[in-house]
């Protein structure tokens, strides 16, 4: 078989020619033989490009034999693949050329939404039953711990067993735990502690599903398309936030609790005809039972991984210093006035920013430099963050409109300013997002994904309340402009600093992922 690879001039370099027979080999390495092996390759109809994946490329009979189960082939570039377009709209690539990747992203889309809804349902009807915000509360908090162990752990049985028979029973449990609230409700249950229980456990199968889930997608996809994959993954979590919440509270006006569950426990039917339409996915490479020596080993493995270390570094570092939604009902009731309506303008237009950004994603899929460009973008997030802050320092100072216990009538300039820097925010921390999971997806080997994918699990669920704690003590002994300005400058000056040491990060080339 001879195997060759493009270079950018469009000449062709041989990597490693092999013809195996009976145990005799002949391996060459030569490097300037490029046109030669072009047109040998033609004349025998027997290339192949050697795609970006960190597995071997090599093809043996039993890799061959084996194709038929585990999509791992592609992750080699199809020399007849079409090369996409530079366009600023989505590439929709991934969803043309998988079809299983199709029905995964339209079940997880519509059980999302669902799901959003039941989340938003489940928050009101506490406050129903007990008037209190902090009971409303508890329902993230007491979930959180036990989600930070279902991510862990979920990754090590997605690393040690068929990967579609681990999302079936989780989508089993989940989908179990939304019957329950709708058995709750309609028998009249007016004690919380069922609630909680029964929302914990469908955070617990959630946060395994998305685990598992996100170290399906390169087993389904060629590697060249995990950027057109992760920015559909931002269009459907975009579409899960906006229109969940959104018919949660149409619906439980109109018809009631009971029913928007029973509704969410319709629409996760579509996350069954994903799943169920999956190849057998078994992890490639050494298995290892799920327990405190498979963890350890990830952990180890993590340790010789700079580029997946750096990416979730700078997430940790862009969401601690930058997220600032807990200023958002003072800053409704005290600065920038309209109450209510002001908290929820804000809260979603982080949401429409990262939408928007998705929808425009298409030239994501040909920068190779990923490493720079999330520094970049985590840059852009932190003037974002910093602009926030400076909106909401001048609208404190009574410089546009009323500050203060005056600041009751909305002031609407500084909202839409507000408001579009959160957008702009928003859409840069998407960015990010694209590239931080297509380094995780495209260079960790496939037996390890779901262990780092358990990891960065708990990195974007611990990060968030690291700088809700970060806005809360700083606000306390200061101002509420001050942690959005204060932590927007930390953010720039960090990134620019891990960028200039972290060498390996800042030239990683998506051509040829290393983690």
């Amino acid at each position: 078989m001879l195997l060759w690879k493009a270079n950018r001039r469009g000449e062709c370099d041989v990597t490693r020619v092999e013809q195996a027979t009976g145990g005799f080999a002949i391996r060459l390495q030569p490097s300037d033989f490029g046109r030669l092996a072009q047109l040998v390759a033609r004349f025998l109809h027997t290339e192949e490009v050697i795609g970006s994946s960190p597995v071997s490329p090599t093809v043996n009979k039993n890799s061959a034999n084996n194709s038929a189960n585990n999509s791992s082939a592609n992750n080699s570039s199809d020399p007849q693949a079409p090369v996409p377009k530079r366009t600023h709209f989505v590439d929709l690539s991934p969803l043309r050329e998988s079809p299983a990747f199709t029905r995964l992203w339209f079940g997880n889309t519509i059980s999302g939404i669902g799901g959003q809804m039941t989340i938003v349902a489940v928050g009101l009807q506490i406050y129903h039953l007990t008037g209190s915000t902090f009971s409303v509360a508890l329902v993230g908090g007491i979930a959180l711990i036990p989600m930070i162990f279902a991510g862990l752990y979920g990754g090590m049985l997605a690393d040690a067993f068929d990967r579609r028979l681990i999302l079936f029973v989780a989508a089993i449990v989940a989908w179990a735990s939304t019957i329950t609230l709708v058995t709750l409700t309609l028998a009249g249950v007016h004690v919380v502690w069922p609630f909680y229980v029964a929302t914990t456990v469908n955070a617990i199968a959630a946060t395994v599903i998305g685990a598992v889930r996100a170290a399906v997608t390169p087993r389904i996809l060629p590697l060249r398309l995990m950027p057109a994959a992760s920015a559909l993954t931002g269009i459907a979590n975009g579409l899960m936030v906006t229109v969940g919440p959104a018919l949660a509270g149409v619906l439980v006006a109109s018809v009631g609790f009971g029913w928007t569950y029973s509704v969410d426990v319709v629409l996760f039917l579509t996350a069954f005809l994903g799943i169920l339409s999956l190849p057998r996915l078994v992890p490639e490479g050494e298995l290892q039972r799920p327990g405190l020596e498979s963890l350890a080993y990830g952990i180890r493995f993590l340790k010789t991984a700079p580029n997946i270390r750096m990416s979730f570094l700078v997430d940790i570092v862009a969401m601690t210093f930058g997220q600032p939604r807990v200023l958002f009902p003072a800053l409704g009731a005290l600065v920038l006035g309209g109450g209510a309506v002001t908290v929820g303008i804000l809260t979603a237009a982080g949401a429409v920013g990262a939408f928007i950004s998705s929808v425009f994603s298409g030239r994501t899929g040909h920068v190779r430099r990923q490493g720079r460009a999330i520094g970049a973008s985590i840059a852009v997030y932190g003037a974002f963050i910093v602009g926030f802050g400076i909106v909401a320092l001048v609208a404190d100072r009574g410089l546009v409109g009323h500050a203060g216990a005056a600041a009751v009538a909305p002031n609407t300039v500084a909202i839409v300013i507000a408001s579009i820097a959160l957008a702009g925010a928003g859409a840069a921390d998407n960015i990010s997002s694209i590239f931080r999971q297509t380094i995780l997806q495209s260079a960790v080997p496939d037996s390890m994904r779901g262990r780092l994918q358990g990891v960065f699990t708990v990195v974007v669920t611990g990060g968030p309340r690291l700088g809700d704690l970060f806005v809360g003590v700083v606000a306390a002994i200061g101002a509420v402009w001050l942690p959005p300005l204060l932590g927007g400058v930390a953010i720039v000056v960090i990134i620019a600093t891990l960028l200039r040491f972290q060498r390996t990060f800042r030239f990683y080339d998506a051509a040829h992922p290393t983690p």
